[in-house]
């Protein structure tokens, strides 16, 4: 876990990330061996300056696996965004595989200092998870829902369906999620991350009032992308 100060000087908790269990536990071992290789180099300069880039590298991975809490709204005719970041771009798309008609397609990208960690957008159960192979364009070109690696999720929930995907950019090369077509899942919890960057698809019908316009700031849990009115 990491601790850090907010601005009123006390002290929270933030935990890291189950699925970057492994990359921290990576990451700290090889900067243990690097901070004991640079106290043994004789040249001063070199020893500080191999340990100062050891130590930075070591609390960004630390930072970017970071898992804080999060508040979801005490609603159920809502989708909240899946993922951190900014809203990318907003338009319309005819059917996909999962929502049929005419539909609201919310894109949200996540830079590499955003959480990563991704949380599901509305209550209700998996109908469809698929992995698609494909591409590693930068996840701000407009073909990169449809070229990019990627993971498609459906849900269907009392509102009708929600589809979301998690798609690879050109630095991030690793999809995770932990869902199975079945589940029941609550809207907030985390279900997975993309590591190092890319974005966040969310689509659904217009029977959904949109609630975000492009260039806002979002963060996954708690930001609300839909309501439904009808």
């Amino acid at each position: 876990m990491v601790v850090i100060k907010n601005s009123k000087n006390n002290y929270k908790i933030k935990m890291i990330t189950k699925y970057g269990y492994v990359n921290v536990t990576i990451i700290a071992t090889v900067s243990l061996i690097l901070f004991v290789v640079s106290y043994f180099l004789g040249n001063t300069y070199i020893r500080i300056g191999l340990a100062s880039i050891t130590l930075i590298f070591l609390i960004f991975t630390l930072y970017f696996f970071r898992d804080p809490e999060r508040t979801s709204p005490q609603l159920e005719n809502v989708i909240v965004t899946p993922a951190d970041g900014k809203v990318l771009l907003i338009k319309k798309v005819e059917s996909n595989k999962y929502v049929s008609g005419e539909a609201w397609q919310v894109s949200v990208f996540m830079s590499p200092l955003n959480v990563h960690v991704n949380r599901i957008p509305i209550d209700g159960k998996v109908e469809l998870v698929n992995y698609v192979k494909g591409e590693y364009l930068v996840a701000f070109h407009d073909k990169a829902d449809e070229r990019n690696e990627r993971s498609e999720i459906g849900i269907l929930s009392k509102y009708g369906k929600v589809f979301y995907t998690q798609v690879a950019g050109f630095v991030a090369r690793r999809i995770v999620y932990d869902l199975q077509e079945g589940d029941d899942v609550k809207m907030g919890n985390r279900f997975g991350m993309i590591k190092f960057g890319s974005r966040c698809d969310v689509i659904v019908s217009t029977d959904w009032d949109l609630k975000v316009k492009v260039n806002d700031i979002v963060s996954a849990g708690e930001t609300i992308l839909f309501e439904y009115n009808k």
